[in-house]
């Protein structure tokens, strides 16, 4: 680590849960961060102000006036940008030192496969429930921790499922694909624009923990926040033993 890390991450370092070994890890880590608006904006900004070696920022859309309201990964010059580039120039003006590759597609089932193999973990923050389905598989079947947030209005919630641990459940556990379950999107019901910064930074602060080796992580809990009255509730989440995602690879 150069002196110059050494006093970038000297706060961290100061925390004895980390350390420079724990500060080290991060550094070495490598995170893929799916979807760069409300949810991915503090996410990457906190992993890449915190030194995460590499972070790979998957989006396919780009930068709309009605974005700037919670997504502070861009800004009014950068309207009609793709979102991937105009937060990788966001990360880099905060940290030139971590590495940020942009992609700007929409992954299919097959290149997910392929990034999630390459990445130590990743960060759910898309806004539908058909992606986030596919990001879980890849997460599954390549073992690899998945922090998992969603906003919507004044509501929001956090877990973290980790299949490297045996009774761990994994998001299809929790939410079976294929259920009624309703999809509501910030364009049609509206969006609390803390709240994707609440739920952003906590699963920045998971992943962060999860690299640093630092406590215990939200697997097999989910976090509730109802923002209105700014309470925080948990819940177990059980893994599903006849899960069609991850019990076959039990």
């Amino acid at each position: 680590m150069t002196d110059d890390e050494l006093l970038r991450y000297s706060r961290h370092i100061l925390l004895e849960e980390i350390g420079i070994e724990g500060q080290a890890r991060i550094r070495a880590s490598r995170m893929l961060v799916v979807g760069a608006g409300g949810l991915g904006s503090p996410v990457a900004m906190y992993l890449a102000s915190a030194g995460v070696g590499q972070i790979t920022l998957a989006d396919p859309d780009d930068v709309d006036l009605t974005n700037l309201q919670r997504q502070i990964l861009h800004t009014t010059q950068r309207i009609g940008q793709a979102k991937a580039v105009s937060g990788a120039a966001a990360l880099h003006a905060l940290n030139p030192q971590v590495a940020v590759l942009p992609l700007i597609e929409r992954l299919d089932t097959a290149r997910l496969a392929e990034l999630v193999a390459a990445h130590d973990m990743v960060l759910d923050c898309c806004d539908n429930f058909a992606t986030r389905h596919a990001v879980n598989r890849a997460c599954v079947v390549a073992s690899k921790p998945l922090v998992s947030g969603a906003a919507i209005r004044f509501d929001g919630q956090v877990s973290v499922f980790d299949t490297r641990s045996e009774q761990a459940p994994c998001y299809h556990c929790l939410f079976p694909e294929g259920e009624d379950v309703e999809e509501v999107r910030c364009a049609v019901m509206g969006v609390f624009a803390p709240m994707t910064g609440i739920v952003g930074t906590i699963q920045a602060a998971e992943a962060l923990k999860l690299a640093a080796g630092v406590g215990s992580s939200l697997a097999s809990r989910l976090l509730l926040i109802e923002g209105k009255s700014m309470r925080f509730t948990e819940i177990a989440v059980p893994r599903d033993p006849g899960c069609a995602v991850c019990a076959p690879l039990r």
